[in-house]
């Protein structure tokens, strides 16, 4: 049988948007091309003149923002790239074997499987998370948040195979679609490994923090166990990378709590820098809520960085990491419990991070991306020849 003719959608390019869902579609975009298929992948345009270079052709069919002020993606746009995406696949109902469809927004899966209604191509939606009815009123309001926990019910019953980020999305979608045999796929190696990773740090102990000022991030919870934590090792630091809506609430309360020597806010930084700051961390903390899958503890993981992650329903990140072995997994975001977690963790010292890179080393090797895309492969071919 021939490779099949392959696209991806989704609003979001790595490396223009630098998150770990672009990262997953930007791999599955090339993996598929290497084993000989053309591939589109459907997006947003977000440059001016040539499209971004690549192994597979990059198709914008829309282009605005989807964020709003706050960090949180409006429903104008995700209507606005469904419709853009229902046009193109609609003129092209032809032309893919395959699609594999983001359903972050989940309108992104109903034009798709409308504009597809009726012809051979192969539906793979993928669930980077899949939410309550209470989280989605959280996030979206009381209308808007039962609108959008009414739809994510629909979209997960359509399709020809589900895909997920993490084994707990997983059993989510089987609660609402028994027969779903959702495929897990596997992205610890999306990280390469380290040209330079080692084990020994410095005399002066820092903490990293990588990722958007969000609210869903709880950066702003991190600085009080940070206080906390450094009750027991005074000299302990925090160095925070990213920006986003809370960056200012953050630097504030920097300064309320009297933090200001020891914490530093860097911003964005490049691949080189970040790469630095993160091998000589003594821990990255990463207090999120909510992770598809938290591949930023992969990332340090493949530079003998052990992590603090938070206990909760939505974080796929606490799957990744293994108490005593590659970090610790904090009870709650609470200062005690978080300082608690941090403290563990530095204190263990070069043990865990000899741990932590024999992990990183064990998980490459045995979960890898290529072995899911082999997966989705034999699905769709199975399907082929029914």
């Amino acid at each position: 049988m021939a490779e099949p003719r392959v696209a991806i959608a989704y609003d979001c390019f790595f490396p223009i948007n630098s998150g770990g869902g672009e990262r997953v579609y930007r791999r599955i975009a090339e993996l598929f091309t290497e084993q000989g298929s053309e591939v589109d992948y459907v997006t947003r345009g977000q440059w001016d003149g040539a499209a971004p270079q690549a192994t597979f052709s990059v198709i914008p069919v829309w282009r605005g923002a989807i964020y709003d002020g706050t960090g949180t993606r409006t429903p104008t746009s995700a209507v606005k790239f469904a419709v853009a995406l229902f046009r193109h696949f609609r003129a092209q109902r032809g032309a893919y074997d395959l699609v594999i469809v983001s359903a972050l927004p989940v309108l992104n899966v109903f034009a798709v499987q409308l504009a597809l209604a009726g012809s051979k191509a192969f539906v793979v939606t993928d669930w980077l998370e899949v939410w309550g009815w209470r989280q989605w009123r959280a996030y979206s309001g009381a209308l808007m948040g039962t609108v959008a926990s009414m739809l994510q019910f629909l979209a997960i019953r359509l399709g020809d195979l589900h895909t997920v980020n993490s084994d707990f999305t997983g059993s989510r979608i089987r609660g609402y679609r028994q027969r779903a045999t959702p495929v897990t796929l596997g992205l610890v190696d999306l990280v390469g490994t380290a040209r330079d990773a080692t084990t020994k740090r410095g005399d002066e102990p820092y903490l990293i923090f990588i990722g958007r000022h969000i609210a869903d991030k709880r950066l702003i919870d991190l600085l009080p166990a940070l206080r906390e934590a450094r009750t027991q090792i005074s000299n302990l630091r925090l160095v925070i990378v990213g920006s986003g809506p809370e960056s200012a609430a953050v630097a504030a309360r920097v300064t309320d709590l009297g933090l200001d020597d020891a914490v530093s806010l860097v911003g964005r930084v490049s691949d080189d820098d970040l790469h630095s700051l993160l091998a000589g961390a003594h821990a990255l903390v990463n207090p999120s809520r909510r992770e598809g899958f938290g591949l930023v503890v992969a990332e340090a993981a493949a530079v003998a960085t052990p992590s603090v992650v938070v206990a909760g329903s939505d974080n796929a990140a606490a799957e990744l990491v293994h108490n005593g072995i590659n970090g610790v997994v904090a009870t709650s975001v609470q200062a005690p419990e978080l300082a608690a977690a941090i403290v563990t963790v530095v204190n263990a010292g070069e043990p865990l991070r000899e741990s932590t890179q024999a992990w990183f080393v064990t998980e490459r090797t045995a979960s890898g991306l290529s072995r899911s895309i082999d997966r989705i492969l034999d699905a769709y071919r199975s399907a082929k020849t029914r």
